[in-house]
Parts: structure tokens; C-alpha cells; sequence
């Protein structure tokens, strides 16, 4: 791969340097392109030397060409860069709005995924997507929403970790992604063509070096006078025959191959990956596929690309001439298949390698960039968390709490007035589980939990089209929980609002005969509700215990200091609430 600079500042000013460059570049590949023309025709009308220049010229103009589509290769890595540094920005101050949301990923009946904000506006998502490809996207939702698995997630942690110690890597990777990256073609499309076997036969094998050579030699023929054109023209109707026998394998390859810009994606990752050195035993294993021992990963991304240029352009106005003179075609067809007999199958399994360090690349970003550098600790049954806080919020806003759930108090019952802070803590919770599970660090000093799954009941709404009211959805969903424990599984579950669309009398009773049905299995978790009553649970349910969030009333305001305490609430806000929202009570006289 050239040398590119993927250095994130002085941007403007590098930016202005390498445009200035590639404009000077663009202005003498003009001038060589028509000295050549000018050459050409010396050489024809009068005398042979002039192809001595005529070579020079080409030489030239194929150098200018590659000097300057670096120069906008590197400009555009330069524009990515600064795409980058914007949505870090935006990243670091919360501001998500413009970030790819991902909500095509939310999915109701998900365990957890759609109470917790992982996907939409302001979603964790923002947060941790880096990638370019919609595969990479797809992978990173699927790493996501995926079961719970500890001893999966230590690897990933530690992979993570190391990459964000290699913020010039991590740059170099998504920039590249950023400037190139075109998915005009699918992947499965041209990886179920790299794995399909071409057949040569004996005749197009003799006449890909019959047609050069006679070409040749007729041409020079006719040039000197020697054999009447019209042979000529014998010949190029001869070789429309054998052109024919390649003509569908050709144009299903230029059909299958990826854009240029896709292919040079992958070939400048690959080439940063080949340098790249690592320690992490995940990092060694993904890396693996691309360390190839005859030829680099990125030079088989870099002939495929060159004969993919050949392949596409057979319709140019410049190679039908040679094509039917020379056939080459049929050399070109020699060449495609012995390449894909030799790296199809291996280059085929590339993507999806490369889609993998998609993801990686944006967990190690994730962890350099807005990561929340807590400790990971072992928890034999339950959850532990030490200062934590919400990975939505901006660290100087949120506050952050302490908090504690194990065999001895199983079920927390979680009281408190209106806008408290209650939901926001269950997720807090939910969310950095989350992102334990991704091997990512929790944003907490310290926060670690048992081999649990995740499942939640928060954001349950009705369903006009399927006639499913807000209070029936909330039952199915415990409905499911309910299943999942009574099978043994060990369940940390987040109920908010508990059962609240039906009457007082019947959800205190319906919470409390759930409570004492969950106290029997493995699960265990955090209950939010407004009826005070069910703190009596505490009393006469053993693994019961009550914690809350307080609100302080004045005349004008309420004030809230979002910090969980031992205890049921011991007063609501609700009446003053609409007061301030200017609803008026009156008093019987």
C-alpha cells in the first residue's frame, strides 16, 4: 500500500497541499496525453522513431496517472478523517441526532434490545457503530443483542483494550472505510463467483497465444504492404469465433466483480493489517486468514483489481480494436482462471474475515473515545456496581450510584417520585451489562455480575393492528419471563411500572403473586413501582428489600438528586407535578 498519512491534524492545511498537487497533476497528464497522440501520428506518417517517444509519452502518462489518483486517494483519506473527527465530537458531547441511528435493528420481542435504547435516536449504537459496510453493521447489532457469555466477552475485553492503544490503526481502518467504501455490488454476489470453477479448454488455450502472435504478424504484414488488408479483416472475423467461447465466463465476472472503490477498500485494510502487530490472542486469530505466505493478502486484492479493470472495460472504445486484432480476450480469460484456481476460494473468505474487524475496529474506538475505563469484576451470584452510571449521559451530567443484588436480597422492590430517576438506573443496569457482554469497559469504577441472561419489561405499548392494548403486551412479555425461570434459566430481569395499566387493588395483588413465584427459580432483578403498598413485601418476603429515589418539593420546583437510597420513597411528587404543569385543584368547601 503507498505510504498514505492517516495523521488526524492540520487537516485543512493538508487538505489544500494535496488538492494543489493532484491539480498540477491532472494539468500534465493532459499535456502527455496529447504529446502522445502527436507522437503516435509521427510515428505512422513519418518515420518509425517517433515510437521511441511515442513509448516515452505512454511511460509518462501512465505515471502521472497513478501519481494522481494517489493524490485523491489520499484526499479522500484526509476527508474521512475529518468525517471522523466531527462525529467524534458529536460522540463525546452526546449529540447523536445526525448519527446513523440504526433502527432498523429494533425488535419488540427482543429479551432486552428495545428497553434499553440500543438501537434509535440516541441509542448505544451511535455510540459504538464504526463501521462502513452494511454487513459490519448487521455484525456489530447481532454482537449486540446477543446472549450473555462471560468467557466470550473476557476475550473480546481484552482484544478491545489493546486496540484502543492503537489509535492510529483504528484511524487508518475506519478512514479508509470512510473514503472508499461502496457497496454497489453484494458481497455474495462476486464470493459465489470467486468459488465457482471456470473450465479452460485446449482451444482457447492455443489460440490465447495463437491470436497476439498473428495478430502481430499480419499487421505488420499489411503495414508494409506484403499482404492485402482485406486479410485483415479475415482474421478478425476468424477470431469473433473464438472470442465467442469466453464471452458469457468474461461478462459474468465483470458482472460479479466489486467496484473499484470497494476493492481498494479491502486492499489498502488488508494492507494495514498485514503490518499491523498484535497480542491479544483474538486479534492473532483474525489476523490470521490475511498473513498468506506466497503472495500478501492485499497484492491478490491488488491483481484482481487489475484484471477486474481489464475485464470491465472490454466495451472501451479503445480495446475492441486490439481485442478483435490480437484476441485477447481469450489471454485475459487464461489469466482470470488460473488466478481463481489459485486464490478464488481463499480471497472468497476475506470479506467476512474483514467484516469481523469491522467490528473490532469499532469497539476498540468505542473504548479509546467514549469508553468508560471501569473495572470488570468477578461476581459469583448476582450483580455489583460500583458508581455507576448511564453511557447516554454525558459524564459530568450523570450521577453516578452504588448498587447490590445477590441470593440474599433477590428482588428489589424500587420506589420513587415521578422523573426520580427510576427507569434511568434499571437501564443504567441493562445497558452496562450490555456492554460487559461486548467486552467492553462498564461505565462504573467497578461493575461485574454472574452468568446470567439479560431480560427486561419496560417499554411495552399497544398494537392497534394487531388489537394488543399496552396492559395485555406487558403480560405477555412477563408471560415469557415466567417460562424462561420456571425452566431453571438464570434470568436478571428489569420490570418497570409493574402491571401499571390495570387498578391498584389487582396490580399490588398480581406483583406480589409474580414476586413469590420468582423467589422459587434461579432469576432475580429490580422491580419499579409507584404503589408504596408492595414495600411491605420486605416484611414477609425474605429476599425482598426496598430501595428508592427521592424528590425534594418547593414551591415552584421539585429538585432531584438521582441517587438511589435504602428504603421505600417516603413521599410522591404526582400532585405537584401537574400543579407546575397548571393543572388546578380545588378544595371542597
Amino acid at each position: 500500500m503507498k505510504g498514505f498519512d492517516f495523521e488526524n491534524s492540520g487537516l485543512s492545511e493538508k487538505l489544500g497541499t494535496v488538492k494543489s498537487k493532484a491539480g498540477t497533476l491532472s494539468f500534465l497528464r493532459l499535456l502527455a496525453f496529447f504529446a502522445m497522440g502527436g507522437f503516435f501520428v509521427l510515428s505512422v506518417a513519418e518515420s518509425p522513431i517517433w515510437f521511441l517517444f511515442f513509448g516515452a509519452s505512454v511511460a509518462a502518462f501512465i505515471s502521472l496517472i497513478r501519481n494522481y489518483n494517489d493524490q485523491k486517494d489520499q484526499e479522500a483519506i484526509y476527508m474521512g478523517l475529518q468525517q471522523m473527527n466531527l462525529q467524534q465530537e458529536l460522540r463525546i458531547s452526546r449529540k447523536l441526532k445526525d448519527l446513523d441511528s440504526g433502527s432498523e435493528f429494533q425488535e419488540k420481542a427482543h429479551p432486552f434490545s428495545n428497553d434499553l435504547d440500543l438501537f434509535g435516536d440516541h441509542s448505544l449504537f451511535q455510540l459504538l457503530n464504526h463501521t462502513v459496510s452494511v454487513d459490519g453493521k448487521n455484525a456489530l447489532a447481532e454482537a449486540m443483542k446477543s446472549a450473555f457469555d462471560l468467557e466470550k466477552a473476557a476475550t473480546l475485553r481484552k482484544a478491545s483494550a489493546e486496540l484502543s492503544t492503537k489509535p492510529s490503526f483504528i484511524q487508518a481502518m475506519e478512514s479508509i472505510g470512510k473514503a472508499f467504501y461502496s457497496a454497489e455490488k453484494s458481497n455474495s454476489g462476486w464470493v459465489s463467483w470467486l468459488n465457482q470453477e471456470d473450465k479452460i479448454t485446449i482451444v482457447i488455450s492455443i489460440f490465447a497465444f495463437i491470436g497476439p502472435l498473428g495478430g502481430l504478424a499480419l499487421a505488420i504484414l499489411a503495414y508494409v504492404g506484403i499482404i492485402p488488408g482485406a486479410v485483415l479483416g479475415i482474421w478478425i472475423i476468424l477470431g469473433m469465433i473464438f472470442l465467442g467461447m469466453v464471452f458469457k465466463p468474461l461478462k459474468k465476472a465483470a458482472d460479479s466483480i466489486p467496484s473499484r472503490n470497494q476493492l481498494k477498500t479491502y486492499r489498502y485494510w488488508l494492507a494495514v493489517l498485514e503490518k499491523q502487530k498484535f497480542d491479544a490472542s483474538l486479534l492473532k486469530e483474525k489476523q490470521a486468514p490475511f498473513l498468506t505466505k506466497e503472495v500478501k493478502a492485499s497484492t491478490l486484492f491488488d491483481q484482481l483489481d487489475s484484471l477486474g479493470l481489464w475485464i470491465q472495460n472490454r466495451i472501451n472504445i479503445l480495446y475492441i480494436p486490439l481485442n478483435l486484432l490480437f484476441w485477447t480476450d481469450l489471454y485475459l480469460y487464461l489469466r482470470l482462471v488460473s488466478w481463481k484456481k489459485k486464490h478464488g476460494n481463499l480471497v472468497a473468505n476475506f470479506p467476512a474475515h474483514l467484516v469481523e474487524w469491522e467490528v473490532l475496529v469499532s469497539l476498540g474506538a468505542f473504548e479509546n473515545e467514549v469508553g468508560g475505563k471501569g473495572k470488570v469484576i468477578e461476581v459469583e451470584k448476582g450483580l455489583i456496581a460500583k458508581e455507576v452510571s448511564h453511557p447516554l449521559l454525558v459524564p459530568g451530567v450523570a450521577v453516578p450510584n452504588t448498587f447490590l443484588i445477590n441470593d440474599k436480597q433477590r428482588v428489589i422492590l424500587l420506589t420513587g417520585a415521578n422523573m426520580s430517576g427510576k427507569t434511568t438506573f434499571m437501564r443504567t443496569l441493562g445497558t452496562n451489562c450490555v456492554l460487559v457482554n461486548l467486552g467492553l469497559s462498564p461505565f462504573a469504577q467497578e461493575f461485574g455480575f454472574s452468568g446470567f441472561q439479560l431480560y427486561t419489561s419496560m417499554r411495552n405499548s399497544d398494537n392497534l393492528g394487531e388489537s394488543v392494548s399496552s396492559f395485555y403486551a406487558e403480560l405477555s412479555r412477563i408471560k415469557k419471563l415466567i417460562d424462561r425461570i420456571e425452566l431453571g434459566e438464570q434470568i436478571f430481569f428489569l420490570l418497570d411500572e409493574i402491571l401499571k395499566g390495570t387498578n391498584t387493588e389487582d396490580r399490588i395483588a398480581g406483583s406480589e403473586a409474580l414476586i413469590r413465584q420468582v423467589e422459587r427459580t434461579n432469576a432475580f432483578g429490580v422491580i419499579s413501582t409507584h404503589d408504596i403498598e408492595l414495600s411491605e413485601l420486605e416484611d414477609r418476603i425474605e429476599s425482598v428489600s426496598n430501595f428508592s429515589f427521592h424528590s425534594e418539593i418547593h414551591d415552584q420546583n421539585i429538585d432531584f438528586d438521582y441517587k438511589i437510597k435504602r428504603g421505600a420513597c417516603p413521599s410522591f411528587n404526582a400532585h405537584k407535578l401537574m400543579e407546575l404543569m397548571g393543572i388546578r385543584f380545588q378544595t371542597e368547601k
